[in-house]
């Protein structure tokens, strides 16, 4: 038996005891209600080590499941920090690619220009030396009709080798 039923039965014993006449009181056998009384004294340290177990069980329980859900949320936090810090990392690499694609196509336009500034300085020196080049054949192609005798100008013929 347990508590509860013992103070079932002891609740029964008042209620069916026989009243005093004229008054609220009731008798009951001292004997029977002492006896009743002791068998829950002897049954509350059962009743109340099982109730301190259950309690001690549902503690170690709640306190299972606060570090699980502690040990859960520093995971978290661990994952969310690295795919931040992942996420940084891809962001700043794309800045600086960025930045690289820029400089380099900046150095290639600026080196493009420097070719063909380098390339226009050589053909206009080549220009004043091929315009030199003729005005010198020229000069003797006029100095040799000069000088020759009319049988070899006949015209703009070129002379025999």
């Amino acid at each position: 038996m347990d508590v509860d039923e013992k103070l079932e039965e002891l609740a029964q014993l008042v209620e069916e005891a026989k009243a005093v006449p004229l008054s609220a009181s009731c008798m009951v056998n001292r004997a029977q209600v002492l006896d009743l009384i002791e068998e829950i004294h002897d049954l509350l340290p059962e009743s109340i080590g099982r109730a301190d177990h259950l309690l001690s069980e549902r503690t170690a329980v709640v306190e299972d499941g606060r570090r699980e859900y502690e040990r859960l949320i520093a995971q978290a936090h661990a994952e969310q920090q690295q795919m931040l810090s992942t996420h940084e990392v891809y962001l700043v690499a794309v800045a600086e690619a960025e930045a690289i694609r820029r400089e380099t196509a900046a150095e290639a336009e600026r080196m493009r220009r420097e070719t063909d500034d380098y390339i226009d300085g050589k053909l206009a020196n080549f220009e004043i030396v091929l315009n030199k080049t003729l005005t010198v054949v020229e000069r003797g192609r006029d100095k040799i009709r000069d000088q020759a005798p009319e049988e070899f100008s006949g015209g703009d013929e070129p002379l025999p080798e």
